[in-house]
C-alpha cells in the first residue's frame, strides 16, 4: 500500500542536524518528503564513547542515499549574523520556509562553583539565545507558509534542577519562549511547540559516568533509553497536519521519566 508522506515538499531547517537528535529529525523529515536544510557548526557527525560510536556518514549523504533532497549549511547558531545568513540561504535555495526545528545545543558539566561564567554564557548563548535568533529570523517566512511550524528541542531538565546551572535554566527558558512565540504567531496559523526529551542515546551523553548512566536507566520506567528516532517521530507529528491545532505545548518524550516525579 502506498504510504502518504506527511511532509511532502515542505521546506525545513534543522539546526544541530549533523548529529544526535537533529540528525534523527532531519532523516525522518526527509523520509516524509520534506526538503531539509541541515544546519550545524560542522558537517561531520559527532561520535560518542557510549552512543553513536560508529556514526560516520553525514546527514546529507544519508538523506540523498534514501532519495531525499537536502543541503548542508554551516552556521554558528549563537551568532546573529550567521543565523540570518542561514535562514536567507535556506529560503533562497528552496523558495520559502515551512518548518524550523531549533535543536542545536551544548552542555557543559559542573555546578555553580565549577562552571565558569564564560561557559555559562556559552551554554545559554546557544541553548536559549540561539533559539530566539533562529525564531526571529524565521518568523517572517513561516508566516507566509500554509504549514508554518516551529519546533524547539528543550529537555525534561526544563521542569526541575539537576541539569546544571546553565543547561536547565536555558531549557526552561526555551519552553516559555515557545509559549510566548506561539501566542505571537497564532493569528497566522503558525504553531510553536517544544519537545522535552529524556535520556537519548547520543554523543552528548559523553560527560556522564557509567554510574550516572545506570542511575538514568533506573529512573526511566520503560525498559530502554530513547533514541533520536523517538524524538524525530514526535517532531514529524508536530510538523504535520495531524498537529495543526496543537500550539504552545511542551511534549515530554522521556520513557516515563517525569511520570515518576
Amino acid at each position: 500500500m502506498f504510504k502518504q508522506m506527511k511532509l511532502q515538499n515542505r521546506i525545513a531547517v534543522v539546526t544541530g542536524g549533523s548529529s544526535g537528535i537533529g540528525r534523527g529529525i532531519a532523516l525522518e523529515f526527509a523520509r516524509e518528503g520534506a526538503k531539509v536544510v541541515v544546519a550545524d557548526i560542522a558537517e561531520e557527525p559527532k561520535r560518542g564513547k557510549y552512543h553513536e560510536q560508529d556514526t560516520v556518514s553525514t546527514t546529507l549523504s544519508e538523506i540523498e542515499k534514501s532519495g531525499g533532497e537536502g543541503v548542508f549549511l554551516q552556521a554558528d547558531l549563537s551568532e546573529e549574523s550567521a543565523v540570518n545568513t542561514l535562514i536567507d540561504a535556506a529560503v533562497t535555495r528552496f523558495g520559502g520556509l515551512d518548518i524550523l526545528v531549533n535543536n542545536a545545543g551544548i552542555h557543559v558539566p559542573g555546578n555553580s562553583q565549577e562552571i565558569s561564567v564564560a561557559d555559562w554564557d556559552r551554554v545559554t548563548g546557544l541553548n536559549l539565545r540561539g533559539v530566539f535568533l533562529a525564531i526571529k529570523a524565521s518568523v517572517p517566512h513561516v508566516r507566509k507558509s500554509d504549514f508554518g511550524r516551529i519546533i524547539n528541542i528543550a529537555s525534561i531538565h526544563a521542569f526541575g534542577g539537576g541539569g546544571g546551572p546553565a543547561y536547565a535554566p536555558a531549557k526552561a527558558g526555551v519552553t516559555n519562549l515557545t509559549r510566548d512565540i506561539a501566542i505571537e504567531v497564532a493569528p497566522d496559523s503558525v504553531t510553536v511547540n517544544s519537545i522535552c526529551p529524556g535520556y537519548i542515546e547520543t554523543a552528548i551523553q559523553d560527560y556522564l559516568t557509567d554510574e550516572d548512566i545506570e542511575n538514568c536507566r533506573r529512573t526511566t520506567p520503560l525498559p530502554r533509553f530513547g533514541t533520536p528516532w523517538d524524538i524525530a517521530r514526535a517532531a514529524v507529528f508536530l510538523a504535520s497536519d495531524d498537529a495543526a491545532w496543537i500550539t504552545g505545548s511542551a511534549i515530554t518524550v522521556d520513557g516515563g521519566w517525569t511520570a515518576v516525579l
